[in-house]
């Protein structure tokens, strides 16, 4: 495609930061391109919007709101006297605008499904790269960011890292469209308090009571929207309905599918496929959420019934009970689970499988292992968050919290 370059500097009106302003002119070519306007058409939250109806904003919204976090970080950080060029200032803007890319239709369930062993941060790689070739270069330090390999390694810690622009824009962005207000942070606040010490994203000495609520909003966040269990048994669901499809297509059993999306399904894409065929990328790049929604749409009234029954259950938000506990589920628990599918539905073992999920999560909110949070001192010293706060709640927040659920139909009467 042929890139435009002469775009004028332009001015978004978004509804949680209000006017943002593209500094860079690249910035408005960037987000013209047809691989960055797909991103208005992936959820950012997934199927979390059959539990809270307001959170049905994305990625899009998202990239557009971390960037402008990051524009001002690069203000902030400049104003305490650190250097960062025009050049590594649109840079540094570029990599956060495109991070998540890579992302594809409702995100994890599509890494679990029809792509195998690639991850949306490999694909984001993958997309950066092709966009840098049409536009002859100009991406290149962008991309040394993103990757971590810039000399200034604060500049990829503003990208990602425990303490980056994505995980404040999302927190802020996804309270305000969920409803969920114990996820809001003052990312205004936050960004106040940024400074660079021995080449660290640090936080000033008097921030740290902003850095607590961050995590703490992190932790919240996740049980309450990321990881809420009719969220996770919706997406578990819309997981096995790809994978009986995908199954049901290597049959050679007729599928309506955009071109797109059948190509997935009939394929098996790794990321070998990926790096040696330049055809997968757009073919990627072509598929969002309603390919596969429009597919469920018409799945819902298949021939075959364990598609047919999980399309219809999940377009019509009848979803299966989840069971979730801190101990595993034992083998003789999905065995009585799979026993019950097959003979309420007269279901072979094969068909009953896709009836019953078993899984576990994890819930870790701060990690005091590589690129922690630092607190930085009026005398030049620097000290880990969860050692410097006198909140001790931080010190069981770097602690993982697993949890295993199983889910199933509710018309059984199954009690576990």
């Amino acid at each position: 495609m042929t890139v435009n370059t002469q775009n004028k500097y332009k001015i978004l009106n978004d509804p949680v930061y209000g006017f943002i302003t593209l500094r860079h002119s690249i910035l408005l070519d960037v987000i013209d391109h047809p691989y960055f306007q797909r991103l208005r058409r992936i959820s950012q939250l997934g199927l979390s919007h059959l539990v809270y109806p307001g959170a049905l904003h994305n990625r899009f919204h998202h990239a557009i709101g971390a960037l402008y976090l990051m524009q001002h970080a690069v203000d902030e950080i400049r104003q305490k006297g650190h250097e960062i060029t025009h050049e590594e200032s649109r840079a540094v803007s570029l990599a956060i605008l495109l991070h998540d890319i890579g992302h594809g239709p409702f995100s994890h369930a599509l890494e679990h499904s029809i792509v195998n062993g690639v991850s949306h941060e490999d694909i984001s790689v993958f997309i950066m790269n092709r966009l840098n070739e049409e536009f002859n270069g100009e991406l290149d330090m962008a991309i040394e960011i993103f990757n971590d390999h810039y000399p200034k390694k604060f500049l990829h810690q503003m990208v990602s890292s425990q303490l980056d622009m994505d995980r404040l824009d999302y927190l802020r962005r996804d309270s305000f469209y969920s409803g969920v207000t114990e996820g809001q942070v003052s990312s205004e606040r936050i960004i106040k308090m940024l400074n660079v010490k021995d080449d660290q994203l640090v936080v000033e000495e008097k921030g740290i009571y902003s850095i607590e609520k961050f995590i703490v909003a992190r932790r919240l966040m996740y049980w309450q929207v990321y990881l809420h269990k009719t969220v996770l048994s919706a997406e578990f669901m819309l997981v096995n309905i790809l994978k009986r499809a995908k199954d049901l297509s290597s049959r050679g059993v007729e599928l309506f599918a955009s071109p797109a999306l059948a190509f997935f399904l009939k394929e098996d894409i790794s990321k070998a496929e990926f790096l040696s065929g330049p055809k997968v990328l757009e073919r990627f790049c072509a598929l969002d959420d309603f390919d596969i929604m429009g597919a469920i749409k018409v799945w819902a009234e298949h021939d075959d019934r364990v598609l047919r029954m999980l399309s219809s259950s999940l377009m019509n938000r009848k979803l299966f009970r989840i069971k979730l506990r801190s101990e595993a589920f034992t083998a003789n628990n999905r065995a009585e689970v799979v026993e019950a599918i097959m003979s309420t539905y007269d279901f072979s073992r094969e068909e009953a499988e896709y009836f019953v999920i078993q899984e576990r999560i994890d819930n870790k909110a701060y990690s005091t292992a590589a690129q922690n949070i630092k607190i930085h001192y009026k005398d030049g010293s620097l000290k880990d968050v969860a050692l410097a706060s006198d909140h001790l709640n931080l010190q069981s927040l770097s602690e993982v919290v697993e949890k295993h659920f199983m889910c199933f139909p509710k018309d059984l009467d199954i009690k576990l």
